[in-house]
C-alpha cells in the first residue's frame, strides 16, 4: 500500500513539473503551450477503510451515480387570496343593502386594501425542496415544512418526468413527511441503520439546492444527537446528524447518504446567520425516518409514545448544581401528569443512562430513542439514582397519559390546528354561566397560530353555530369540516365573546 502511495505521489508531481517546465520555456516567446491529460494519476491516492476494514480507494463518482436517480425535486405550491374571504360573516346573514353589510362587505370579505379584482386572482406563492424515493411505487419521504399547507405538488424525478403527487401523512414533531406520486419500478434508496453512523465518517448529501437540479456535496459527519431548537411543535424530536457536506435552502427533504449509497438521513436544516451554507447542516436520523414512515403507511398518523418526564441534558454545571454522580445523561427534573416514567418507579432527579441497553449522553438522544417507540410499548430504561444504577420497565403512554395507539382522523384534526385541548371543567363552566367548553391548552405550529392571534386558555364553546362540550365533539365537528371554520368561545380573565376563523 505505501509503494502505491508514494508511486502515485511521485507521478503527481512528475506531471505537475513537466506542465510548469513547458510553460516556463515558451513564456519568453509569447507563446504558451496548455498540457491536456486524460486522467489523473494521483486521483485515487486518497483512501478509506469499509465497514470491513478494507483500505479501499475514496471515489465519490459511483455513490453520486447511484444515489441521484432517487433524489426528487419538489414544487410546492399555495395559494394565497385574502386571509379572510372564505370567512363566514360573524353578524351572520344580512340583508340586501344593510348598513352593517355596506359597512363590513369588502373589508371583511377581501382583507384590508384589497381589491374584487385581487380576490378573483389570487397570488401564488411556490417553495421548492427536495425528496427521496423508498419505494419503488412512488412514495417518497420529505420535509414537512416543504409540503405544509401546499394546493398542489409536483415532483420532478432526475430524468425530468413530473408528476403530480399527494400526501400520505405528516409529522411536523420530526419535520417529516410521506407523499407518493403514480408511477412503479422507481429507482429507490435503502435505509441504514443510523445508530451505527460514526462521526468523522464520509458522507453525501444529495438534494436541489436553489432550484439546483440534482446537486451532491461531499463531507463528514461532524456530530450526533444535535438539538438546534428549530422545532417549535410541543412534543418536537430533535437529535439531528450534523454534517458539513454543503446544505442550503431546497436541499430540506433531500438524502443524507453514506459511501455505499444508502441513506442515513434526511437533510432538514442548517445552522446559518445568513440563511445560507455556512458550515453545518443537520439532517433527521434514518433510523426516525423509518418508524415514522412505517406508522403513516400502517396507522395513517405517528404513534408516538410518551415517558412523561422534564428533562435535562447533564453537563459540568448541572452535575455540579444537583451534587451528581454522573457526567453525562438526561436529568428527570419533573415528573408530567400520568408519567409513565413515574409509574415505573423514576424519580425527580434521577439521571437516565440508558434505553434498552443504549447509552444515552444527552436528552436529544434520549427523545430519539424513545420517539422509535409507540404507547403501550415496554422499554428497559436504566438510571443513575445518587450514584447507584437501577433499571425499569416502563409502559409508554400516549400523550393524553393512556397506552391505546391514536386514531387518524382525531390525530389529523389535531396536529392541523397545531394545538392540545382538554374538555372543559364542570366547575369552570358554571362559574363562566356556560353549559361546556374545550380550552385550548397549548399551541404550537399549525392552523390556529398561522392564522389567528388565539391565546392559550381559549375555551372553544361553539364550531360554526354548533355547541362543543367535550374533545370529542370538537373532533367530531372538524372531522367533517371542508373550507372555512369560525370557532366561537370565550376566555376566562377576558369579558365578551372571541370569534376565530381560519380555513381547513
Amino acid at each position: 500500500m505505501k509503494k502505491i502511495l508514494i508511486f502515485s505521489g511521485l507521478l503527481s508531481l512528475a506531471v505537475t513539473g513537466t506542465t510548469l517546465g513547458i510553460y516556463s520555456l515558451f513564456q519568453n516567446q509569447r507563446a504558451i503551450k496548455i498540457e491536456h491529460i486524460n486522467s489523473t494519476p494521483a486521483a485515487k491516492a486518497v483512501y478509506t477503510l469499509n465497514d470491513k476494514g478494507e483500505v479501499i480507494p475514496l471515489d465519490f463518482t459511483q455513490t453520486a451515480a447511484k444515489v441521484m436517480d432517487a433524489v426528487v425535486h419538489i414544487k410546492s405550491t399555495q395559494v394565497h387570496a385574502s386571509a379572510q374571504r372564505n370567512v363566514p360573516n360573524p353578524f351572520g346573514q344580512l340583508p340586501e343593502g344593510d348598513l352593517f353589510k355596506d359597512f363590513f362587505g369588502e373589508r371583511f370579505y377581501f382583507g384590508p386594501g384589497e381589491s374584487p379584482q385581487q380576490r378573483r386572482n389570487p397570488q401564488l406563492q411556490v417553495g421548492t425542496g427536495s425528496g427521496v424515493i423508498i419505494s419503488p411505487d412512488g412514495y417518497i419521504v420529505t420535509n414537512n415544512h416543504v409540503i405544509a399547507d401546499a394546493d398542489d405538488l409536483e415532483v420532478t424525478l432526475h430524468d425530468n418526468r413530473t408528476y403530480k403527487a399527494s400526501v400520505v401523512g405528516t409529522d411536523p414533531s420530526t419535520d417529516l413527511a410521506l407523499i407518493q406520486i403514480k408511477e412503479k419500478n422507481l429507482p429507490v434508496l435503502p435505509l441504514v441503520n443510523s445508530d451505527e453512523v460514526k462521526v468523522g465518517e464520509w458522507v453525501m448529501a444529495v438534494g436541489n439546492p436553489f432550484n439546483l437540479t440534482s446537486t451532491v456535496t461531499a463531507g463528514i459527519v461532524s456530530a450526533k444527537g444535535r438539538n438546534i431548537n428549530i422545532l417549535k411543535e410541543q412534543f418536537a424530536v430533535e437529535s439531528f446528524i450534523q454534517t458539513d457536506a454543503a446544505i442550503n435552502p431546497g436541499n430540506s427533504g433531500g438524502a443524507l447518504v453514506n459511501l455505499e449509497g444508502a441513506l442515513i438521513g434526511i437533510n432538514t436544516a442548517i445552522a446559518s446567520p445568513t440563511g445560507a451554507y455556512s458550515g453545518y447542516g443537520f439532517a433527521v436520523p434514518s433510523n426516525i425516518v423509518n418508524k415514522v414512515v412505517e406508522d403513516l403507511l400502517r396507522f395513517g398518523t405517528v404513534q408516538r409514545g410518551v415517558l412523561g418526564v422534564m428533562i435535562r441534558t447533564v453537563d459540568g454545571n448541572l452535575k455540579k448544581e444537583k451534587n451528581l454522580e454522573t457526567a453525562a445523561g438526561a436529568y428527570v427534573d419533573s415528573l408530567l401528569e400520568k408519567s409513565a416514567a413515574g409509574a415505573a418507579g423514576i424519580k425527580p432527579g434521577d439521571v437516565i443512562v440508558a434505553v434498552n441497553e443504549q447509552k444515552v449522553q444527552s436528552s436529544p438522544e434520549l427523545q430519539e430513542a424513545i420517539a422509535r417507540h409507540r404507547p403501550g410499548d415496554v422499554v428497559n430504561i436504566k438510571v443513575n439514582r445518587k450514584g447507584q444504577e437501577k433499571e425499569f420497565k416502563v409502559t409508554l403512554n400516549n400523550r393524553k397519559g393512556g397506552t391505546a395507539l391514536v386514531r387518524q382522523e382525531n390525530q389529523s384534526v389535531l396536529d392541523a390546528l397545531g394545538a392540545d385541548f382538554e374538555t372543559l371543567d364542570a366547575k369552570v363552566a358554571k362559574k363562566l354561566e356556560i353549559p361546556g367548553g374545550v380550552r385550548v391548552k397549548n399551541l404550537s405550529a399549525g392552523k390556529l397560530r398561522k392564522n389567528t392571534d388565539m391565546r392559550e386558555g381559549f375555551i372553544i364553546t361553539k364550531v360554526d353555530g354548533q355547541s362543543v362540550n367535550s374533545v370529542e365533539d370538537l373532533t367530531r365537528i372538524l372531522s367533517k369540516k371542508k373550507g372555512g371554520v369560525m370557532l366561537e368561545g370565550v376566555y376566562e380573565d377576558l369579558p365578551g365573546e372571541y370569534y376565530y376563523a381560519f380555513g381547513l
